[in-house]
């Protein structure tokens, strides 16, 4: 079972690296990294996110999850 979970963290961990490589930048610089959105922006964000945005929320959702049970695992 370790061996398992371990090999999909290992996995998962790669496929979020490039993931994350393979997305664009963007131009706005800090302008949104401090909260510089309201919650009227946040109505349907999940729609306008990318493929490759999507991916990785999910990616790291499941990275998260299997680093948790490899700690409990241990």
């Amino acid at each position: 079972m370790k061996v398992f979970l371990t090999v999909v963290h290992v996995i998962v961990s790669i496929a979020v690296m490039a993931v994350i490589l393979m997305q664009q930048r963007k131009q706005g610089g800090f302008t949104g990294v401090f909260g510089g959105g309201t919650q009227a922006d946040a109505a349907g964000q999940w729609q306008r996110f990318t493929l490759l945005t999507k991916a990785t929320i999910v990616l790291t959702a499941v990275f998260l999850a299997t680093s948790l049970i490899l700690v409990i695992v241990r």
